[in-house]
């Protein structure tokens, strides 16, 4: 019985798409797309992993502006940074809207959730907490000091570390975002010792941040093809459903906790991010339910701790490849911040070098090489083409990164090819943070650790390969671009340094 329905499911959707295709009036001109479209499935023989790479090779035979029909939806696919310009600048709001996924729909509590909201009022008051009360400038001055702690501790640990066994760095790196991230987050340090209730709540943490990354990566061929949710294929949705319910368990007792302690001191007189969301939600209870807060939370959590430290193992991993231009920092650093003080957050402006570095390593190997997707809310023209509403958008950045037209020889290293640009946007050439109303909140906290803590390890340490072997810069598959291989390799204290060290 469930066979016949299938077939007889997918008869209709096969007539379906004969009459729109030659019996419904056509929309005039309409974008270039690839050659077949096959009925049903469109263009889903074409996706490969890695998608970037794929969509690459497809836009650099077929144009930077293409339309394809994965499945049952539209896509726009971009890759060029004038057509990246006229999406999220002159149609930033047409292409506001988020599109719905399986994934939306769970774990971003039916698509209400700051990463996963349609654009309007629900949306805006989302950003502008993450804006304004959580990220602003303001606030992360306040959390200055503990990035500071966590660098130090970092430090300290590589120091502990040097002289017996090699140091994983996405290890130390992952450590150090998740501490920042959650003393930001409830005032909990997770890496600070063998504590047993930390353990297990670290233990946790670490399985709801690894299952949602994968989970979020995981193709879904349902959110293309309907009829397959129809017909039962439900693996993914119970895995996604027992992890929102994980999640929710989690950080509800971290809420509780806090909520217990209310009115107790917390660190250095500030509040955490869930005792400002506590105070907002006195005055608001209907909308800051503890199911918002929850969701929130997990979003800001998840975006800043992997994005982040992956980046830091790729840029060490480009260093260790090319000691001239880790000498050429250490020189930069000796020169402006000397030998008897750390490097803080305050000096990376006067660090040039060390930010080329950087912008460097987000142009080779960008965290979301493809853009979360955008979706159009209505019709808007594009380059001159029609684009109908309800389109995905899909801006391939890793593309654009890799173009020889904008980059010289796009694959080499060379933070010299960012001399003389300010912060981390080169126009729509260079944006790994993404552009418009759905760029990233936290970037602002992600240029301060990045630059803070790379400039760090460059002043302190002396850093070589475990071999005369490169260190392998294979990709692995996901949703971030993170490296296939964590990266080992040695470090020693600088001599310059040892003196200031030593008082650590």
């Amino acid at each position: 019985m469930e066979i016949s329905y299938f077939y007889i499911s997918l008869l209709l959707l096969l007539l379906s798409y004969l009459f729109t295709s030659h019996f419904r009036p056509q929309t005039p001109n309409l974008l270039p797309s690839v050659f077949p479209t096959f009925p049903v499935i469109g263009h889903l023989y074409l996706l490969k992993p890695p998608l970037y790479r794929t969509f690459a090779k497809i836009s650099a035979k077929y144009g930077p502006v293409l339309f394809l029909q994965i499945g049952s939806r539209r896509v726009l696919l971009v890759s060029s940074p004038s057509a990246a310009e006229e999406c999220l600048t002159k149609n930033d709001i047409v292409f506001a809207n988020r599109p719905r996924t399986l994934f939306s729909k769970i774990m971003g509590m039916n698509c209400t959730s700051l990463a996963w909201s349609p654009y309007g009022d629900n949306w805006r008051n989302l950003r502008r907490i993450a804006s304004v009360e959580i990220l602003s400038i303001h606030r992360l001055n306040e959390f200055h000091d503990i990035r500071v702690d966590e660098g130090k501790l970092l430090i300290r640990k590589l120091l502990s570390a040097s002289s017996s066994s090699p140091v994983n760095v996405k290890s130390v790196f992952y450590e150090l975002m998740l501490n920042v991230m959650m003393r930001m987050i409830s005032g909990k340090r997770y890496f600070c010792g063998d504590i047993p209730a930390v353990e297990e709540e670290r233990k946790q943490l670490r399985e709801i941040l690894d299952e949602s990354f994968l989970l979020a990566g995981a193709a879904n061929v349902s959110d293309y093809l309907p009829i397959l949710g129809w017909l039962g294929v439900k693996g993914l949705k119970k895995k996604l459903i027992a992890l929102q319910e994980k999640s929710d368990v989690f950080f509800q007792g971290l809420i509780e906790q806090l909520r217990k302690s209310k009115g107790g001191e917390s660190e250095n007189n500030r509040k955490t991010m869930i005792e400002v969301l506590l105070s907002l939600q006195e005055s608001d209870p209907e909308y800051y339910t503890d199911a918002m807060i929850r969701t929130l939370i997990a979003e800001l959590l998840a975006a800043g701790t992997d994005t982040s430290a992956g980046t830091m193992e790729w840029a060490m991993s480009l260093l260790l490849n090319n000691p001239q231009v880790l000498r050429k920092a250490q020189n930069e650093i000796d020169r402006e911040v000397g030998k008897d003080r750390l490097v803080d957050e305050s000096d990376i402006a006067n660090l040039p070098y060390l930010r080329c570095i950087i912008n460097e390593t987000l142009r080779l190997y960008p965290a979301g090489p493809l853009l979360v997707p955008h979706e159009s809310s209505e019709d808007c023209v594009i380059r001159g083409y029609n684009i109908p509403s309800g389109t995905m958008l899909l801006v391939n950045q890793w593309a654009i990164h890799h173009d020889p037209r904008l980059y010289s020889d796009p694959k080499r290293f060379n933070p010299e090819r960012f001399d003389g640009l300010e912060g981390t946007r080169d126009g729509f050439k260079l944006m790994p943070f993404g552009s418009g109303r759905r760029s990233c909140p936290g970037e602002g906290l992600a240029v301060r650790v990045l630059g803070s803590t790379l400039g760090l390890l460059i002043q302190c340490f002396d850093w070589e390969r475990m071999s005369e072997k490169m260190i392998d810069m294979t990709e692995a598959p996901g949703l971030t671009l993170s490296k296939a291989e964590s990266v080992v390799i040695k470090c020693k204290p600088r001599l310059e340094m040892q003196n200031l060290l030593s008082q650590l």
